[in-house]
């Protein structure tokens, strides 16, 4: 049996989600989460998920810092993102971070099938938009590689910085 787990900040999406993946999947196990520290407490409660569908933008999540940072924790993790971002540049990118696949909100059911099935038989799947992008630059390279080496608290703490909160908030 799968375990599949669905992270999105819109409750009617995540419905939507679970809804294809069921077709495709009707003896998988689904869990879910809203926001990115509820996903990261997913992830550590399903240490052997078959497959993580997360959407770029979630409270917590400031581009793809998420990704890398769930990358870097958890290689063995496949990760599609799943997002209304839709330009080929963003698709390519979320790539380029380490998703083994990029699905358009604005799929239907049936390539969301597709989708789920290439990466979870251990392929890449993306809009064929995704290939005519250009690779991120070294700059994003270099920040993601630095991001991917920090610990967990040190992810925390960076996340609240990012947030703009004072030191005595942060400690």
């Amino acid at each position: 049996m799968s375990t599949i787990l669905i992270a999105d900040d819109h409750p009617l999406f995540r419905e939507a989600l679970r809804g294809a993946v069921q077709r495709i999947l009707p003896d998988a196990s689904l869990c879910e989460a809203d926001s990115v520290d509820a996903l990261y407490g997913l992830v550590e409660a399903n240490p052997d998920a078959d497959l993580l569908l997360m959407d770029l933008n979630m409270p917590g999540a400031h581009g793809f810092s998420a990704l890398v940072h769930l990358r870097a924790l958890h290689p063995q993790l496949p990760v599609v993102v799943v997002s209304a971002r839709e330009e080929p540049a963003v698709m390519r990118r979320a790539l380029d971070h380490g998703a083994l696949g990029f699905i358009p909100k604005s799929a239907d059911s049936e390539t969301i099938g597709i989708a789920v099935g290439q990466v979870l038989d251990g392929e890449r799947w993306a809009p064929a938009a995704a290939a005519s992008a250009p690779a991120m630059d070294r700059d994003e390279e270099a920040v993601a590689r630095r991001l991917r080496e920090l610990t967990p608290q040190q992810f925390r703490v960076l996340q609240m910085l990012g947030e703009g909160r004072l030191n005595k908030q942060i400690a």
